[in-house]
């Protein structure tokens, strides 16, 4: 099944940067982890790190900052402590491997993990009814995320 997506706003110091575009996207369901490894992108377009930044810090979206610490992101208050530091993680994973985390970090690590699955429909029991069938992020929030996440040397 393929999505298509045609507008993207980002929040950024409180001003919305407007894309407009038509990209096919591979629907959550649809995502084949093998090897641990998601190899193909999950959208068309390329990611744009500085839109993964944006996610990355959006406590609405991705979050991330609230597990994990950053020294790209020192400006930034309330650097998580639950996950390991992402400084340098684009030297221990690869973009494949990075984008399966994303995607859903249980199928990585294990069921254990306090790390949500961004972009997955397997997300366990209990689920509020409002949020049955969707994702935490869209695939472009995701290959955005890898971009931004492969330039932590």
């Amino acid at each position: 099944m393929k999505l298509s997506r045609l507008c993207c706003a980002v929040f950024i110091s409180g001003v919305a940067l407007v894309t407009f575009a038509q990209a096919e996207t591979t629907a959550p369901e649809d995502v084949q982890i093998q090897a641990l490894s998601i190899n193909k992108p999950l959208t068309n377009n390329a990611g744009d790190p500085a839109n993964g930044k944006a996610v990355f810090v959006n406590r609405k979206l991705g979050n991330c900052l609230a597990c994990h610490a950053n020294s790209d992101l020192k400006d930034q208050l309330f650097h998580g402590e639950v996950g390991p530091s992402l400084d340098g993680v684009a030297q221990r994973w690869t973009d494949a491997q990075l984008r399966t985390i994303l995607v859903n970090a249980k199928a990585v690590f294990t069921e254990q993990t306090v790390m949500p699955a961004f972009y997955s429909l397997d997300v366990g029991a209990n689920v509020r009814k409002d949020l049955i069938g969707k994702t935490i992020l869209e695939a472009q929030d995701i290959e955005d995320l890898v971009a931004y996440l492969s330039t932590l040397k």
